[in-house]
């Protein structure tokens, strides 16, 4: 932990020592994020750790090159082994050192003007029960035209409940639990699982009043087919934490039972046309187009509806419910064997006891 004095929030009291744990690809946005981070009025960290993520030989500029310089000498850099989000918060935060406080920020958000003054406040106000702090997440989506799809998809981040894009967790917690799943290699519900974790073992999560603002990153068009691939997560969490996780988690339920549905119509289509059952594959077919044709809908319709998003909504409408449907299979392929979560009294205050099962019990404080 580091040495210097005790640095003081807007109330003249002394402010918690935290680590800001970074993990980046050495996208352009990391400069942002670290110069918006230096410049927010409050305390400053007293390590910087910045998980250097990016997969094999890379001819990119070293991350140091983003650092600002009232951060430099409080900045180490560490080697990720490409295996995701998960992994590599995993590698910063024990990298920390022994700071009570771990901020994980993503590196595309920005901090605001006041966050540091602001994460002081959230710290202090902490309970000892309290594992982690949310913040407050702003999504700016253009004022002049309707939201694209993938703006609003991005837009959900606001509301999402446990999201690491900015939150902080007190290191006993994670010391507790294990840090995050290494099992979700996508930046997709690895933060929904250790947050029902912590709460499952006796902790609780408060809600923080510091405001660091997300912006919507460039996409191509195909952006929400890749993003199916989230649907093998959602069965490792289901195998983790039962069939009612959504709820505990306040997570959109998601079209995965229309997709399949309207899946299985093609596949029963294309079924009876080489069994050359011509009625049984129209009927199928009115079916796969009247679902396909709601779909597509529903995504065009909020939009802006200019002549590139209704050809990229009209192209991935027909592609999304099968790619989804692929990725839901593969999760029950490579999650076959999950075990239910298993829960030990690693609360504070607790002793470690025998394993039990329990649904986790939500403990929001807001």
């Amino acid at each position: 932990m580091s040495t210097r004095p005790k640095r003081t929030g807007g109330t003249g009291r002394a402010a918690d020592p935290y680590a800001v744990v970074v993990p980046t690809l050495g996208r352009p946005s990391l400069r942002v994020t670290l110069h918006a981070l230096a410049e927010a009025a409050g305390p400053k960290p007293d390590r910087l750790i910045l998980v250097d993520d990016r997969p094999g030989p890379h001819g990119g500029p070293p991350l140091e090159d983003h650092v600002p310089p009232s951060l430099s000498s409080v900045t180490t850099v560490v080697g990720g082994r490409a295996a995701g989000p998960a992994a590599a918060r995993n590698t910063g935060w024990r990298a920390a050192g022994d700071v009570p406080w771990i901020v994980f920020l993503d590196d595309d958000v920005v901090p605001g003007p006041a966050w540091g003054d602001e994460l002081a406040a959230d710290l202090r106000a902490a309970r000892p029960r309290d594992a982690a702090v949310t913040a407050r997440i702003d999504v700016p989506l253009p004022e002049d035209r309707r939201p694209t799809d993938w703006e609003r998809n991005t837009a959900g981040l606001a509301t999402a409940r446990w999201i690491t894009a900015d939150m902080a967790y007190r290191r006993e917690a994670l010391e507790a639990v294990g840090g995050f799943d290494e099992r979700f290699r996508r930046a997709f519900r690895e933060d929904a699982d250790l947050a029902l974790r912590v709460l499952a073992a006796g902790w609780t999560v408060a809600a923080g009043r510091r405001s660091t603002a997300h912006p919507v990153r460039p996409a191509d068009r195909w952006i929400s087919l890749r993003l199916q691939a989230g649907n093998a997560d959602d069965v490792l969490m289901t195998r983790l934490h039962g069939p009612h996780w959504w709820t505990r988690a306040a997570a959109p339920r998601g079209r995965l039972p229309r997709h399949l549905a309207v899946t299985a119509a093609a596949a029963g289509t294309l079924a009876c046309t080489l069994l050359r059952r011509p009625g049984a594959a129209s009927a199928f077919a009115a079916l796969w187009l009247a679902g396909t044709t709601e779909f597509a809908l529903a995504r065009i319709l909020p939009g802006p509806r200019h002549r590139d998003e209704v050809t990229t909504m009209a192209l991935t409408s027909v592609l999304i419910p099968p790619a989804a449907v692929w990725h839901w299979l593969r999760g029950q392929l490579a999650h076959r064997e999950a075990q239910p979560l298993q829960v030990r009294g690693a609360g504070p205050g607790r002793s470690p006891g025998p394993p039990v099962l329990r649904a986790p019990e939500e403990r929001v404080r807001r």
